[in-house]
């Protein structure tokens, strides 16, 4: 059996491993994300190398990044790797990132203040309302 690093997958073991499709492994190809090798026969095979991409790119998504955005943090599959390039990216990335959750939380809590005052203003109501029947 192969040592670990030299293992390689199917797309099908790949999506299966990930629990992503197929066709979202092969757009991100397309995309110049992941560069899988290939057999004689044409094949796409995927090495652990190709499996840590696929799981930053998802980890990428899953913060809410673009797919450009993702692309200049992990850098594009057949390219040199420039690490300190790709960390910056990313620390620039994140900083705008957290901007824009510090945003959304401003504003889910000034949601959550108008829901709860006109929550409160319709049980004032409501006790009025059935009062005045109580009345009848």
């Amino acid at each position: 059996m192969a040592d670990k690093k030299s293992k390689t997958y199917t797309i099908s073991q790949i999506a299966d491993q990930l629990d992503i499709s197929t066709r979202t492994i092969r757009f991100y190809e397309e995309k110049g994300l992941i560069s899988p090798q290939r057999t004689a026969g044409n094949q796409r095979k995927y090495t652990q190398r190709n499996k840590a991409r696929l799981r930053l790119i998802l980890r990428g998504k899953r913060f809410g990044f673009s797919l450009d955005e993702i692309a200049e943090m992990i850098g594009m599959a057949d390219t040199d790797f420039d690490e300190m390039g790709q960390i910056e990216k990313t620390l620039a990335y994140g900083k705008e990132k957290l901007k824009e959750i510090e945003e959304r939380k401003k504003e889910l809590s000034l949601l959550e203040q108008d829901i709860l005052a006109t929550r409160d203003k319709l049980l004032k109501r409501k006790k009025e309302l059935e009062q005045e029947e109580e009345k009848k």
